[in-house]
This record gives structure tokens, C-alpha cells and sequence, in this order.
């Protein structure tokens, strides 16, 4: 066999200018539809004007309960879903409503990794077949280059070449992830999204799976949105952490600031919640009482009101804003003044 051609996946470019990705009140609500005629009688409000931005090379963290809107979040803004209103800019560029044929230069520049690797591979493509299918379509090298690349891609989130002949259903957790990030990055994206991609893997095989992932967003200069329930994954491996609750922002801040300067009472809620490194170390266990509200017909002030420990009546009927702190921070809270 030749020797595989060495081809650069991506050129980084680590320049601080204006962000990569500014999204602006992001809104996105699924009709429910019911009756005899299938009418529409409601919707379910699975993201509440979110706003934020990503510098190019950073990686920003979503992180919230299950069901808060963090994969759906991730899903808008690489314009997989549609958003029912806000807007989502790109190098400056208003991609919100840009066709299927507009958003063809974007779709290389964006690549997402889903939370289960199975059910996002082709089961019927062998590994060769799955990577092939990009990068012909996109046309990122020369059809003569393709499979000397294709052995280059599989090389670089380690795996062996002489898995090319191999489907989906072969390989174990870890390594159908591989694949999976190897998908996502055969177009030499930009920016990509991390939809959870370590939370249907063993223990033992996340940190693998975390440690390529790092590797490779130094070595290419990726952009990350880095969706994931775990405060430990995200504090070790993001620059700044936005905690959803309800579809809504309630708090953004460094993640080296976690710990000290967390505000939100529900940030603070999760930071008890996860485990210590030291267990002969004790502190105050926040445990939340009651349900989280229905997305379905959320409450008219803060959704976390009814949960909240240091909840005010002013929360009960007016919805707190984002407002700037310190070090970049924004938080939505009316306790925290």
C-alpha cells in the first residue's frame, strides 16, 4: 500500500478579531399539535432568547439538567433545526434564514458530534464508504488523494488503517466516537459542536475520548461548543460555561471562575452537586425542592423560581435580565444584587 499523504486537516488561525459566532436572542419552540384535526394547541418552549458569542479557537461549554435545551441550543445554531426567531452570524454573515443551497459554504465550516455514535453512523456504510461520502460531496481533496487522506483521517483520532473495511456495528463505544469526530472533521471545519459526546462511554473511555478532542483543537485551531451535563468535563476542558435551565441563560462566566464566583443560585445548586476530589473535605449539600416547571407552559417570572432557595416575590412575577458582572460574567438573578 502507498504511503498515506500527510494532508493538513485545517490551518489554524488563532486570531482575536471579531467573534467567529454571535448568536442574538435565539428562540426555538416545537409545535404540539392535538384534536381531531391535528391543530396546533401549544408549543414546547425548548430555547428562550439565548444570547452569546465564541471567539475563534475558543471552547464554550453548555451545560444544564436534562431537557434545559442544550442539545437543541447546538443543534440551531449549525442551523440543523430551524430557530423560530432570533439571529445567528458567522464571520459577520447572517446565516438565519440562508437556504439549503446558501448554507452549502457554511456546512463545511460547521460540523457537529453527535451524542451516540451508533445511531449517527450509516450502519450500512463501512468506515471508507462514511468518510468518502463527505469529502467527494464537499470536494475537499482530489479524487486521486481521497483514500491516502481517508487513511490520514482515521490516523489522527487513532485508530488503524485496516478499519476501512469495517461498518459501524464492528467497533466498540469509544472507538465508533473516533469515527464519529472523524466525520466531523474530513471537511476541515471551523467551528464544531460537541453534543455530549462523551456521556454514552465508560468512564475510562472519556478521558480518551476528552484527550483527543483537546488534542485536536490545539493541533487544527477548532472552535468548540462543548454541550455535556458534567461541571467536572466542563470546567476541565472549556474557557467559559453558559448554565441553561428552562430553555433560558441564567449565568455565563469563566470556568476558571467557577468555583469562586459563581452567582446564580442554581449554578451554585450544581457546583454541590457534583462529586469532590477529596472526600475527607466536607461542605453545605443545596438540595432543590420541588419539579422543574413544564416547558410546555413555563412560568410567567424566573423559571427557577419555584425551586429557588433564595427566591424573592419579585421573582414569582417578572423575569429577571442578563446582566454584565466582572471578568465577563453575566447572570439573571434578581437575589444576587
Amino acid at each position: 500500500m502507498t504511503q498515506p499523504v500527510a494532508q493538513p486537516l485545517l490551518t489554524p488561525d488563532r486570531t482575536n478579531g471579531q467573534p467567529l459566532l454571535i448568536v442574538e436572542n435565539l428562540v426555538k419552540h416545537f409545535p404540539v399539535r392535538g384534536g381531531v384535526f391535528n391543530r396546533v394547541v401549544g408549543h414546547v418552549h425548548a430555547v428562550n432568547g439565548v444570547s452569546f458569542s465564541i471567539n475563534r479557537g475558543e471552547t464554550i461549554g453548555v451545560v444544564g439538567e436534562s431537557g434545559c435545551g442544550k442539545s437543541t441550543l447546538g443543534k440551531c445554531v449549525i442551523r440543523l433545526q430551524p430557530c423560530t426567531s432570533g439571529k445567528i452570524l458567522y464571520e459577520g454573515a447572517d446565516i438565519t434564514s440562508l437556504s439549503h443551497a446558501d448554507m452549502m459554504p457554511y456546512r463545511r465550516k460547521m460540523q457537529i458530534i453527535f451524542q451516540d455514535p451508533y445511531s449517527s453512523l450509516n450502519p450500512r456504510l463501512t468506515v471508507n464508504a462514511l468518510l468518502r461520502e463527505a469529502i467527494k460531496f464537499h470536494h475537499i481533496v482530489p479524487t486521486s488523494e481521497i483514500n491516502d487522506y481517508i487513511v490520514h483521517l482515521i490516523e489522527t483520532v487513532g485508530l488503524r488503517p485496516d478499519v476501512r473495511s469495517k461498518f459501524p456495528h464492528e467497533f466498540s463505544g469509544g472507538q465508533r466516537q473516533r469515527l464519529g469526530i472523524a466525520r466531523a472533521l474530513a471537511v476541515k471545519p471551523e467551528f464544531i459542536v460537541a453534543d455530549e459526546p462523551v456521556s454514552a462511554l465508560d468512564v475510562s473511555i472519556q478521558a480518551q475520548v476528552l484527550n483527543l478532542l483537546m488534542d485536536l483543537k490545539d493541533k487544527f485551531g477548532l472552535t468548540l461548543l462543548f454541550v455535556s451535563h458534567d461541571l467536572k468535563v466542563i470546567e476541565h476542558f472549556c474557557d467559559r460555561v453558559l448554565v441553561m435551565y428552562l430553555g433560558n441563560l441564567v449565568e455565563e462566566l469563566r470556568c476558571d471562575k467557577l468555583h469562586d464566583e459563581a452567582l446564580h443560585p442554581y449554578t451554585t445548586a450544581l457546583l454541590g452537586a457534583n462529586p469532590i476530589n477529596d472526600p475527607d473535605q466536607r461542605r453545605p449539600l443545596v438540595v432543590l425542592e420541588g419539579d422543574v416547571p413544564s416547558p410546555f407552559n413555563p412560568p410567567i417570572g424566573c423559571a427557577f423560581a419555584g425551586r429557588c432557595p433564595k427566591v424573592m416575590e419579585r421573582c414569582r412575577h417578572e423575569m429577571p435580565p442578563l446582566e454584565s458582572k466582572d471578568h465577563g460574567q453575566r447572570v439573571a438573578c434578581w437575589a444576587v444584587d
